[in-house]
């Protein structure tokens, strides 16, 4: 039996839950990103704000995967403290506006580079690495309960997506993207992301309805067969 290829590890760390963050939590990133674990104490002298107002941004962060709280015992002192670092994730929040521009340049350079073949070819292997994702995780077997197991994923993942039954069918209601900041003129990432979800379902996806369409969000079904 073949074994499983191990995901990259930004797939592995895409179950952390979805959270907004303020301004002030924005501030505590900021001031953990690229340095040293530190205190409560350490961030109460940097903010200039109460011990209660660092310990509930803390206690959000580390809840949303953007701080990881470890231990340290200093030397000569019995109790250990606790520290805070930023995770990899918390580098996305400040980087947003470059991934903007950065991904479109890059589907752009791939097409003048290999043209709309070699375009495709790439996108088949994300949209089949992302799919090995979520199949792994699905137990059903008819394509409407697979599309009900994986909107269950997307949720436990933090996505603002439902389950919703029209004309007796089961549509899915994605009302938040992960891939917007991938967005390109060509919406190349839109057809990774329909391709996927085919491919754990194991029948074509149809999209109904399109956010960058003027709709509230984006919607899928399984395609009827002919």
């Amino acid at each position: 039996m073949k074994s499983r290829k191990r995901l990259p590890p930004i797939f592995e760390r895409a179950r952390t839950p979805a959270l907004s963050i303020s301004s002030a939590g924005m501030r505590v990133v900021k001031l953990l990103v690229g340095n040293e674990p530190r205190t409560v104490a350490d961030l109460m002298d940097a903010t200039g704000v109460t011990r209660t107002a660092v310990t509930e941004q803390l206690s959000e962060l580390v809840a949303g995967g953007f701080v990881r709280r470890g231990t340290e015992r200093l030397v000569g002192r019995g109790r250990p403290r606790h520290v805070y670092s930023a995770t990899e994730t918390a580098l996305l929040l400040l980087f947003v506006g470059s991934q903007q521009l950065l991904v479109p340049a890059m589907w752009n350079a791939i097409e003048e580079a290999g043209g709309e073949k070699l375009t495709k070819r790439i996108l088949d292997r994300v949209s089949r690495t992302l799919a090995q994702h979520y199949r792994s995780r699905i137990t059903a077997r008819s394509p409407e309960k697979r599309l009900r197991q994986m909107i269950g994923l997307f949720q436990e993942e933090g996505a603002l997506v439902e389950a919703v039954e029209q004309n007796g069918h089961v549509v899915m209601r994605k009302r938040s993207c992960p891939f917007i900041s991938m967005l390109d003129e060509k919406r190349t990432v839109c057809c990774v992301d329909q391709a996927m979800m085919a491919k754990v379902v194991e029948r074509p996806i149809r999209r109904t309805t399109c956010r960058l369409e003027g709709d509230p969000c984006c919607t899928f079904e399984i395609a009827s067969r002919k």
